[in-house]
């Protein structure tokens, strides 16, 4: 019982674990983290994560990210795969292909992505069969 407990807390810690990579420092290669990350400097390669990902002003990111949340006021070039929210700052600029459960855009951001929103789909889905159903009932 108690290694359970063990097992559960050190996994709920490493997702309130922040990771950064700073201004000036630049990473080539893949990243897989459990916690979040805030990235100021660059990233050439792909970053897997289950927490949030912050991309402040200085960050650019040229690769694949897939994160839970994700949060852009520098650049992005590739393949970004949101399961929750996408949200983009003014200052924002975003290239590529983008998969997001919910998008937020700032007057001012650049997005120039195909975009393919993953939690807006089934709900319509699932409204749409709703209301086949409700018509056939009545």
């Amino acid at each position: 019982m108690f290694s359970n407990k063990n097992k559960s807390k050190s996994t709920s810690e490493f997702s309130k674990e922040q990771n950064r990579i700073s201004a000036g420092t630049v990473i080539t290669g893949d990243i897989q983290a459990k916690g979040g990350f805030r990235i100021e400097g660059t990233l050439k390669g792909t970053l897997k994560t289950e927490g949030k990902v912050v991309i402040s002003k200085g960050g650019f990111i040229n690769g694949s990210l897939d994160c839970q949340n994700a949060d852009f006021e520098g650049k992005f070039s590739g393949k970004l795969t949101v399961t929750e929210t996408l949200t983009l700052r003014t200052t924002a600029v975003i290239e590529g292909e983008v998969i997001a459960g919910k998008l937020a855009i700032e007057p001012g951001a650049a997005f120039n992505a195909s975009c393919e929103m993953k939690g807006a789909v089934k709900s319509l889905k699932k409204e749409a069969e709703n209301g086949k159903r409700e018509e056939k009932s009545a």
